[in-house]
This record gives C-alpha cells, structure tokens and sequence, in this order.
C-alpha cells in the first residue's frame, strides 16, 4: 500500500500540463501530446517515457531513440459507451504513424478512462490509505 501511495505522489509530481509547450529533447512525446490532446480533449493525460528501462532488451540493440517506451493515462468523455479494446484502437489508430516508423514507439501501455471511471479509481486509492 506504501509503494502504491508512493508511485501515486511521484507521478503526480511528474506530470506534464496538457499545455506544455513542444520541446526538441521529446518529439515522440509532444507528438503523443498533441494528437490525443485534439483528438480526445482529454481532463487528464499523463505521458510516461519508460524507455530507459528497457533500453539493454535485445530488441533494443542498435536503437538510437530514447522515446520507444510508453505508458499513457488518458480520461475522455470520448470513452463514454465504449470498451476498454475499442479505446485503446482509437488511440493506436492515432498514433499509427509514430508507431509504425524505424525508432518510434515499440511499446504502448494503455490507461483509457472516462471521468467517473477516474472518480472512482482515485476513490479507490484513497480508501487504500
């Protein structure tokens, strides 16, 4: 429950503004920001760049990107009436360009949520208290 508390505050503080400005040091990145952002009009959208832990995988080899990993929450009334695996192809099918290119995204983990999906999640979380 620790650990739980514990990564909840680190990623809080971590999170990028959806208005955060473009920056060169994470195209792949801004680019994830800036299709969801239009498309979904997300209340959160938080963005994680985990490709420094999987960056020694085999796959990995040779890899010049640092934006290959990622892990994505997204709450959406662009969810509403729909299932989680309809969700996560509406966001594949945004970011096919990106995920498609040598160096883009190898991995996407998905977090699809519609605001009272999230109420009660963050309810949850703070019931584990």
């Amino acid at each position: 429950m620790l650990r739980r508390t514990v990564l909840n505050h680190l990623s809080r503080a971590f999170r990028r503004p959806l208005s955060t400005m473009a920056s060169s040091d994470t195209p792949v990145e801004d680019v994830i920001r800036e299709k969801i952002s239009a498309a979904l009009q997300p209340t959160t959208l938080e963005i994680h760049n985990d490709s420094h832990l999987h960056a020694h995988h085999k796959a990995m080899e040779g890899s010049t990107s640092r934006e290959t990993h990622f892990r994505v929450i997204i709450t959406s009334e662009a969810f509403r009436s729909k299932m989680q695996p309809a969700r996560h192809r509406l966001v594949y099918s945004l970011l096919k360009d990106e995920m498609a290119r040598e160096g883009g995204i190898h991995a996407l983990q998905l977090r699809t949520m519609t605001p009272e999906e999230e109420e009660k999640r963050r309810a949850q979380e703070a019931g584990d208290k």
